[in-house]
Formats: structure tokens, sequence, C-alpha cells
């Protein structure tokens, strides 16, 4: 089931020099969903069997992982992953493991939702990762323990099998179950260690908290919102723009390479649901000498509807947080905001009450993928 079967099987031993020099990776298609268990959507790792080499906690972190090969601890070498001793027999007469021995850690999805893809990031553990690795899902209300989530009384449904994976690669897996998981539990057979984890896919919102929220930013992640297109990800990607929180440094917006031309640049969102638009928030945080110069936005009603503008083309400046309140409420499924004539924005916020209709399509995805 890996994407790429080349990358099965052992790396190079590191050689010196760019330890990312023989790294595996490919373009995976589900990339382009948002990433579920982003620290910033409140992800983590909330328990895992062992973890005498290296932390859990290590799969969630941002960006690539780093490697020093002469960072050594009491325990051995460090590394940048979740890390597990070697497994050995049960008893004295058995020195290996059996095949059902393996290691688990159980992530909390930052946002639930329907799972497209899933990265088992093994980067740097060339001789040390796991054989194999399977992962598990499953649907909880509420904030379970780890302990509850362990009972016997939870299903787990399987997204990827035991299937083989490479040293120090991306090793890929496309999911097609339509289901909606809040947790999910990382299997490695029988030990080692994985450096990231990286779970793509569509938030799915629970309606009964949105209705008591009434008013809420409908484009954001957290909420169902999602990035459709961009016209520009040179620099970062558009899905940083409805993240939760305000930016806390230049590459946590979206900005855009330098236009030659005299055209402009854009971001195309669908909503959480069809909703009445009341107020607009355009946050230009630690863009200074390449924020945007001006922007708009206009939203559509339904997948084929014509674009209305809500907002004109309005002057913005560096480094500010820009808020509009409309005249009257605009409906719409879809927003585009249009930046002139190039730069960056670091979010985006529509305020807005959904429909009734729109209410009601939140509470049939919720139950039909429940």
């Amino acid at each position: 089931m890996t994407a790429i079967p080349t990358f099965t099987g052992d790396a190079h031993p590191y050689s010196g020099g760019d330890p990312y020099a023989d790294y595996r990776t490919a373009a995976f298609p589900f990339t382009r969903y948002a990433d579920l268990a982003d620290r910033r959507l409140g992800a983590g790792v909330i328990a895992a069997n062992d973890e005498f080499f290296a932390q859990r906690e290590n799969l969630l972190v941002p960006g690539r992982a780093e490697f020093d090969p002469e960072r050594f601890g009491h325990k051995g070498k460090i590394m940048d992953g979740w890390e597990t001793r070697r497994r050995r027999g049960i008893s004295a007469g058995r020195p290996w493991p059996t095949a059902e021995d393996h290691d688990w850690a159980l992530v909390r999805l930052g946002a639930p939702g329907v799972v497209r893809g899933i990265v088992v990031d093994t980067a740097h553990f060339r001789g040390n990762y796991p054989q194999a690795v399977s992962v598990e899902g499953t649907s909880v209300a509420g904030s379970p323990s780890p302990e509850e989530l362990l009972g016997d009384d939870v299903k787990w449904t399987t997204l990827v099998p035991r299937t083989p994976v490479g040293g120090h690669a991306a090793n890929g897996f496309a999911v097609s179950l339509e289901q909606r998981f809040t947790h999910l539990r990382v299997n490695q057979h029988p030990d080692g260690g994985i450096a990231r984890l990286r779970v793509y896919g569509e938030v799915v919102p629970d309606p009964e908290w949105l209705a008591v929220l009434g008013t809420f930013d409908v484009a954001a992640l957290e909420n169902g919102g999602q990035v459709e297109d961009a016209s520009d990800l040179f620099y970062s990607p558009a899905t940083n723009t409805i993240q939760p929180g305000r930016s806390r440094k230049m590459d946590d917006g979206w900005e855009t390479r330098r236009r030659r031309d005299q055209g402009n640049d854009w971001i195309r969102y669908r909503l959480a649901a069809q909703s009445q638009i009341r107020a607009v928030e355009i946050d230009t945080a630690y863009l200074k000498g390449n924020s945007a110069g001006w922007a708009s936005v206009s939203v559509r009603d339904g997948e084929d509807g014509d674009w209305h503008e809500i907002l004109p083309r309005t002057r913005l400046q560096p480094d500010t947080n820009h808020r509009f309140v409309l005249p009257d409420p605009a409906v719409g499924t879809h927003a585009r905001v249009d930046i002139y004539p190039d730069g960056g924005i670091s979010r985006l916020r529509l305020f807005a009450t959904p429909t009734g209709a729109g209410t009601a399509a939140l509470t049939t995805r919720h139950r039909e993928l429940s």
C-alpha cells in the first residue's frame, strides 16, 4: 500500500555532508488538504507505550526533522522523532519478538475530520526505522483519556493496514474511508523510530458546537472552512490564512512572489456552510515590506453562483489587523480574496451565521460521517 514501493527497505548509512542528500520523498496529491494533526489546531500525541530513545511529541513538530550526527545522551543517539527501544522475546529462550509485538502512539487530531492521506516520515532513521507501520482511527466525543481510548468498548477502524516502509523516507498512504475521526493509533512493527506524522484531510466540525457559537468565522479551518485554490504558493501555503490565532512570524501567513505584470493574486475558499456574512477581517501581521497593497473580498452562493463583491478594493497597511463591518449581510458558500498587485496577508476572517440550509447541511454531513 505504500505510495512509492521503492521506498521500502534500508537507506544508505550516513556518510557525512548533507543529511538530507539521499532522503526519499514524492509529491503526494492528498497533501493539498490541511494537516489535521497540526499542533496549531490543538493536535497532540497523548500517549505511547515506549519512548525510550526519543519523545513521542516530536512526531507533530512543525517542519522537517533535524539531524546532528554528534549529539548523544545517556540513553544513546538523540533523534528528532519518536523512537522506541529494541524489542526482545518474552523469555531468554526466544530473543526475537513475535509477529504480533509492536509499539504504538495515540494521536489526538487537532480538528476531527475525514482523513484523505497520511505521511509516516522516517527521516534520518536509516537502520532503526520500523519494518512496517499501520494506522487505526476512532471517533470519540469530548476529551477522552488514553485509558478510555484503550478501553474494550472503543472501536478502531483500520486506515492503513500493516505495510512495509522505508528508512529515511516520506512514506505516503492514500486513505479512502468516508468517516469522521477524532483520534489515531499509530503502530510500528515491531519497533524503531518515526520522525514525523502528517494527517491530511477535511475538517468536519461538530454542528452542535457551532450552533452554540451562533456567529463565528466560517472561513476558519477549525470550523470547516478550506482553501480550494490560489494564484501563487511560492513562499507559503494559502491555508495559513485560515489557521487559528494571529500570525507570529512572517512565514505563518501567505506570501506570493513579486509580480512583473499588471495582474493580481488571489485565494478562493469554501466556507463551512452557506452563511450570512456580517464582517470581514484581513490581517497583515508580520508582513511589512511585503504585505499586499490593497485587497477586495467577493462571495458567491453555490458552485455555479455569480461572484459579488462585498468589500471593494481597499488600501491595506503593513503589519495591521483591518476590520470591516458590512452594511448588509451577504449570503454565500464560497469566498475569494484578491490582493493587489502581490505580496501577502496573514489571516482572513469572515464572521457569519449559517443559514437554515447551511445548518441542515452541516448536521447531515456530521451524522453521515459519524
